[in-house]
């Protein structure tokens, strides 16, 4: 055969996609052989995508190119002979139709290897743009899958830069219709090509990765990935990929380690090793680093991987370090990861206290640390609650903190779901020993509490009710809440059934209220205050139906009138 022109072959390819076109058609009447016309089907559908890619060139063509296309138009020609037999019904028998279906599905497939040889040697590799045309937003899953495949193909059989854009393609369609996921998920080759292309260069390696990330934000197809090995690949994606790719296959892991089964998967490809020389080199971003903290969090839950990370040298102290990070993602995840390494393993705690740990907890509550977000305060009291109160050291270094100082800011000023993480480590830290309830009643607790007693939330209310009546089990403070006539009138107020204002009354709080007042009338002014506050008949008539505690209230306050009474005709 003579060579062609550049004319002459691009009239071959045309006349080529339009016959498989037309066959692929064909092929969706056909009745018989089910099973083999779909794997003819598929075939096709790579080829057209492979030649689809040529319509643009613009230079010549390799004679090679010119062969193959001779012989692709004449498999299509005995492929159509066999479609119209089948419509028909016209065939001999069965077995021999069954095998002249396999000799085609096998031509098909050797001519896309063919076309990919072409690729790879780099004969089409310039002078041609790929055009892939997404179906709109109302296409059926045919389109859909058709256009998939179309992307699949230029992945196999194109250049690397084929296959990159290719590959951006896929990534556009999955974020902007998550059907495309699911189609991606079902056609087998191509999770295993995502996989295969992170190991390959960077451009490929960065949109892959994307790719496996943002498949893996779907719980019910981590499996599949994991049954391709995605695991292996994305460990040396974090070992030896760009800054881009290594955050993608950090964000991958963070969600695939969910489960604790393939914590272990991580662990044997050499991961946790790379994760943690990833937290230990500031040279990376906070995005990389913080998600790296992210992923070490779901490992520590193996307690045998969590030895092995705490007895590694500086392991505890960098993460330590990372609590002063100017980012969030980075703060709120090393917080969340000492919290996990050090609960329950006394151990570790004392090295988080040795290492300075408390202290880094406490300056991300400081108020001139601006750059501390509500959510890193929130995850800074959450460890503290769970890892300082429980020793008299970690309980001694947190005060030397102006802990405190710090705690009553966030009360009285922080957003509210701040306050409430403040709140509860108050109601904590009211429940610990007497000397720091009278520290926390001279710094200006009380009144603070006092506000959230009429809160919207029934939690809040409790933890302020529950705090205060600690606070004031102090006789010193006890005297200190009575020195201030608001602080009992608004109580009062607050048990005031009649009031219909009071927000509080039908919510469960009342019981809280009725222990403080209790408690306060241990102290003689405070009990002189609630029984001539003019609040004593509602106190009373609570007695009626809020059981045991309120009459024990009315009986304390009636014996103090009683004796007043007494006193003044004795003095009479």
């Amino acid at each position: 055969m003579g060579e062609e022109t550049s004319e002459e072959s691009k009239a071959s390819i045309e006349k080529a996609i339009e016959a498989i076109s037309s066959l692929i058609s064909l092929s969706h009447s056909i009745k018989s052989f089910n099973i083999k016309w779909q794997l003819i089907r598929t075939k096709l559908e790579e080829l057209y995508s492979g030649l689809a890619a040529l319509e643009n060139l613009n230079s010549g063509f390799d004679p090679s190119l010119s062969s193959l296309i001779s012989a692709i138009l004449i498999s299509l020609k005995d492929t159509y002979d066999l479609a119209t037999r089948c419509v028909n019904v016209s065939f001999s028998g069965k077995l021999l139709m069954q095998s002249d279906l396999d000799v085609m599905a096998g031509k098909f497939d050797r001519h896309t290897r063919n076309l990919s040889r072409i690729y790879s040697a780099g004969i089409l590799s310039h002078g041609f743009a790929i055009v892939v045309s997404k179906p709109n937003a109302n296409a059926c899953k045919d389109d859909m899958r058709f256009y998939i495949r179309d992307l699949l193909t230029r992945m196999k059989i194109g250049d690397l830069e084929m296959k990159k854009q290719a590959l951006v393609k896929l990534n556009e369609a999955m974020e902007e219709d998550d059907r495309y996921v699911k189609i991606v998920v079902e056609i087998t080759d191509l999770v295993n090509i995502l996989v295969v292309f992170l190991d390959s260069e960077i451009g490929i390696q960065e949109e892959s990765a994307k790719a496996v990330d943002f498949i893996s934000g779907f719980g019910c197809y981590r499996s599949v990935l994991i049954r391709f090995g995605v695991i292996g690949p994305l460990v040396r994606v974090l070992e030896n990929g760009s800054d881009v790719g290594r955050e993608a296959s950090a964000r991958c892991l963070m969600k695939l380690t969910e489960n604790s089964e393939n914590a272990w998967s991580v662990s044997a490809h050499g991961g946790v090793s790379a994760l943690l020389k990833i937290c230990s080199c500031s040279e990376f971003g906070g995005e990389l680093i913080g998600t790296s903290c992210g992923v070490l969090r779901n490992l520590v839950g193996v307690e045998e991987i969590k030895r092995f990370m705490i007895e590694e040298d500086d392991t505890v102290a960098t993460f330590i370090k990372l609590i002063g990070s100017k980012e969030e993602i980075v703060q709120v995840n090393s917080i969340d990861l000492l919290l996990t390494m050090c609960s329950k393993d006394e151990q570790t705690r004392e090295v988080l206290v040795r290492e300075g740990g408390i202290q880094e907890l406490v300056s991300v509550l400081s108020d001139p640390n601006s750059l501390s977000s509500s959510k890193s305060k929130e995850i800074a009291l959450r460890a503290i609650d769970n890892l300082c109160f429980g020793s008299t050291g970690c309980l001694n270094t947190l005060m030397s903190c102006k802990f405190l100082d710090h705690l009553l800011y966030l009360l009285r000023n922080g957003e509210i779901s701040v306050q409430e993480s403040a709140l509860k480590v108050t109601s904590r830290l009211c429940s610990l020993q007497e000397e720091v309830k009278r520290i926390m009643g001279d710094a200006g607790f009380m009144p603070e509490l006092v506000k959230f007693l009429d809160a919207k939330s029934f939690d809040v209310r409790e933890m302020a009710s529950v705090a205060l009546y600690g606070l004031i089990s102090v006789p010193r403070n006890r005297k200190k809440f009575a020195q201030d006539d608001f602080n009992i009138s608004y109580i009062l107020q607050l048990l005031d059934h009649e009031d219909g204002s009071n927000v509080s009354n039908d919510s469960g709080n009342t019981k809280f209220l009725i222990s403080i007042l209790m408690s306060l009338t241990s102290c003689n002014s405070a009990r002189r205050k609630i029984a001539s506050s003019g609040y004593l008949k509602s106190i009373e008539k609570l007695a009626e139906t809020e059981g045991s505690d309120a009459k024990k209230l009315v009986k304390k306050l009636s014996m103090n009138r009683f004796r007043s009474i007494l006193s003044g005709i004795w003095h009479s």
